[in-house]
């Protein structure tokens, strides 16, 4: 068996992804090999997406997550639109089901190039998300940062979407809290004993969000698809919005735009946006070690 295997650099708004074809093999990216690549700033990412032969019947792939950091991750929206454009460029198809460890997850390639994930169900109750103590209502939780009479952020939204979130409802332009300061001290707060997505949401029409995001094992990402969706979710949960919503992702360079719908039918979540072919290469899954590929760069490309 060699040594290397094929990968992608991807983004998805921004988050940055890497794609690795773990096909036909039994060993997965190593924690270490995740840390090594990440500290490279060529092959810096938010998540990496190990496309592993499917495990359960009717479905197309496992996919493996891991953070930047080399801990698993359960979802992430971005990077599985990424796969989807990779496999749909290599194969022809369009439609995939994927088997992940937060379940399965169906996805679809338009004819205009943006991609649709189903994310499955939201969850609420508390120890599902899960959250250290007891909240008959988990869509405003009690839980602040700063000063007790004049907290910065304070009264979270809090939900699973595959992964735990708290979105912290904000009237000001997002960009302006230093969220990599206050990012840490949340996602590691005692309430989250998995640790936490934690972002901040500005409500800035019936249908319509600006979010940012600090991500659980990655840090602050210019993107985040699962806390987006957690964002959509809760505003309508709020009655803060309907249903339907387009999610402005400020920390986009520039800022882009995710549609997602919370289906009513069924109650699932369903996140609309774009994927992004940048460059491919060979790279080992156990040290990270890796090399560019040195043919012509296309738009988009399969592994």
């Amino acid at each position: 068996m060699s040594t290397t295997v094929e990968f992608a650099k991807m983004n998805g708004l921004g988050n940055k992804i890497l794609v690795v074809d773990m096909r036909g093999r039994k060993d997965r990216v190593t924690p270490e090999a995740a840390i090594t690549l990440n500290a490279d700033p060529e092959t810096q990412f938010d998540q990496i997406m190990a496309i592993h032969d499917p495990k359960a019947e009717g479905t197309d792939a496992f996919i493996d997550i891991l953070n930047s950091d080399g801990s698993k991750a359960q979802a992430c929206g971005n990077g599985t639109r990424c796969v989807v454009q990779a496999l749909a460029t290599e194969t022809g198809k369009k439609a995939f089901t994927f088997q992940t460890v937060a379940g399965i997850l169906n996805a679809e390639e338009h004819q205009d190039g943006t991609i649709s994930v189903d994310m499955g169900t939201p969850v609420f109750e508390w120890n599902r998300i899960p959250l250290s103590e007891e909240f008959h209502d988990t869509s405003r939780i009690e839980l602040q940062i700063g000063p007790i009479d004049a907290p910065i952020l304070h009264s979270p939204s809090v939900m699973s979407m595959g992964n735990p979130h708290a979105i912290f409802w904000v009237d000001r332009d997002v960009m302006s809290f230093d969220l990599e300061r206050f990012g840490p001290l949340l996602e590691n707060h005692p309430m989250f004993p998995e640790r936490a997505n934690i972002t901040l949401a500005q409500v800035t029409s019936p249908s319509s969000l600006i979010t940012r995001t600090w991500e659980r094992g990655a840090g602050l990402t210019l993107a985040c698809g699962s806390a987006a969706c957690s964002a959509a979710v809760s505003a309508a949960r709020t009655g803060r919005t309907g249903r339907n919503v387009a999610i402005t992702v400020a920390s986009a360079t520039p800022p882009g735009i995710l549609s997602i719908e919370w289906r009513e039918r069924d109650d699932h979540v369903v996140m609309t946006g774009p994927a992004e072919w940048e460059w491919s290469g060979t790279v080992d899954p156990a040290t990270g070690l890796w090399s560019r590929d040195e043919e012509p760069e296309t738009e988009s490309r399969a592994l």
